[in-house]
């Protein structure tokens, strides 16, 4: 039985390389300008008009705690598409999906896109405990690549639109418990 491959689109962010399933992407834009959209945690750079859509620009660097993407010429934003609601996980971890395949497109903006590779299951490795520099649960898995790994993430879980949710009402010195009760504290 011959191994099953998949094909990811692979792309840099601060000198290390990462890859994500190409199932997920939409498209891929030269950088533009963004606009600033008040009150909005650091890792959201912005929004784009994408044929008359808003979607919001994640910064990668900043949501992996490794500083903000400098925009250079290769600058690139990738459109994903994400099926997650705003549902808690699933009872065994998974993210809860919609049946009815919406969701949201969102951008993700990376130093460079580099190219699209395909990887059959015998290159990839259980993701790390530790050591790789991002939480465990972003990572799917680590690929072989000649003398080096590259990231396999999962989208899903980088940009948990709940995820994002919890960490924007931190941002904004809400507790979970302050949103549950419905009692949010006045901005400063």
């Amino acid at each position: 039985m011959a191994a099953e491959t998949a094909r990811y689109l692979t792309f840099t962010l601060n000198g290390e390389s990462y890859a994500l399933d190409i199932f997920h992407v939409k498209e891929i834009l030269e950088y533009r300008s963004l606009t600033v959209v008040p009150m909005m945690p650091d890792f959201i750079r912005g929004v784009i008009n994408l044929r008359g859509r808003a979607v919001p620009v994640i910064d990668l660097a900043i949501r992996f705690a490794r500083g903000t993407t400098t925009v250079k010429r290769r600058t690139t934003i990738i459109i994903v598409h994400i099926r997650e609601t705003a549902l808690p996980d699933n009872e065994d971890g998974t993210p809860a999906l919609t049946e009815s395949g919406g969701g949201q497109d969102i951008g993700i903006l990376v130093d460079a896109v580099n190219k699209v590779v395909t990887l059959d299951e015998g290159a990839m490795e259980p993701a790390p405990a530790f050591g790789a520099g991002i939480r465990a649960d972003y990572i799917s898995g680590m690929a072989r690549r000649d003398d080096d790994f590259l990231i396999v993430l999962d989208v899903s879980r980088v940009l948990s639109i709940s995820d994002m949710v919890s960490l924007g009402d931190l941002a904004r010195g809400e507790t979970p418990a302050d949103v549950d009760a419905g009692t949010v504290p006045e901005p400063r």
